[in-house]
């Protein structure tokens, strides 16, 4: 399985081994389980529901009581489903670690974003404004949203103010720069959506599989040996015709 539940811890710098200082975010990856499968001769699909966080059972409806009694299984706080391919198979209980990622891999990091509360058009879909002196009175109007004769009305979707941010957000293709197993840390380079200590998933990069090419060094050029090309020029006849 190439996915994992996990909490953002923040963000911090990492020193490379070229020296330079990278803004990275840290992530408590995992450990999570396998709480329940999904068939396709039963559901229609094959995926996998995976469970991370601790809670106690009195805050867990009676129905996710039942599913975890049966399965004895320790309840979990956050669940999620995950797609399989036809060639994975996982079994109920399965413990699924960091260590599915290494160090070079690229992933895609979901998150909810921070929610800024009611803004204006200007902060919410950065909005020019109008003039800020003369005597103009439209500064951070939202100004005309549709002309009176037609359509008489104003189009769906147009911009306007409202709720920011508290929406799904994700960043894709983020690399890797540290695995720690033993405390279930991981390290990203880049920003994570989301505040501190919110739920993320984490999950193999969709569109760069295959992670970080390693870096070619750049080949030197042959430096011409001016008595070489004198000679050269000598037998040729000298100037080209």
């Amino acid at each position: 399985m190439q996915a994992l539940l996990g909490k953002k811890l923040g963000m911090t710098q990492f020193i490379n081994k070229e020296g330079r200082l990278l803004p990275v975010t840290a992530l408590e990856a995992g450990p999570c389980f396998v709480t329940d499968l999904k068939t396709p001769d039963k559901h229609g699909y094959k995926a996998a529901q995976l469970g991370f966080g601790e809670i106690k059972e009195k805050h867990l409806s009676k129905a996710l009581k039942e599913s975890f009694a049966k399965k004895k299984l320790v309840a979990k706080r956050w669940l999620r489903e995950i797609r399989l391919t036809p060639q994975e198979n996982y079994e109920v209980g399965q413990e699924i670690k960091v260590d599915i990622f290494k160090a070079g891999d690229l992933v895609d990091i979901q998150g909810t974003s921070i929610g800024k509360g009611f803004a204006g058009g200007v902060k919410r879909w950065g909005w020019r404004g109008g003039p800020g002196s003369h005597g103009s009175t439209f500064h951070r109007h939202i100004g005309s949203v549709g002309a009176s004769s037609f359509p008489s009305r104003t189009w769906p979707g147009h911009r306007m103010a409202g709720h920011m941010g508290d929406v799904t957000k994700t960043v894709q293709n983020l690399e890797v720069i540290k695995v720690d197993l033993e405390k279930n840390l991981m390290v990203v380079k880049g920003a994570v959506p989301g505040a501190d200590n919110q739920l993320i998933l984490i999950r193999r990069s969709l569109k760069k599989p295959g992670g970080v090419k390693p870096r070619q060094a750049p080949k030197k050029s042959e430096k011409k040996d001016p008595l070489k090309a004198s000679k050269q020029a000598a037998a040729g006849g000298g100037k080209k015709k």
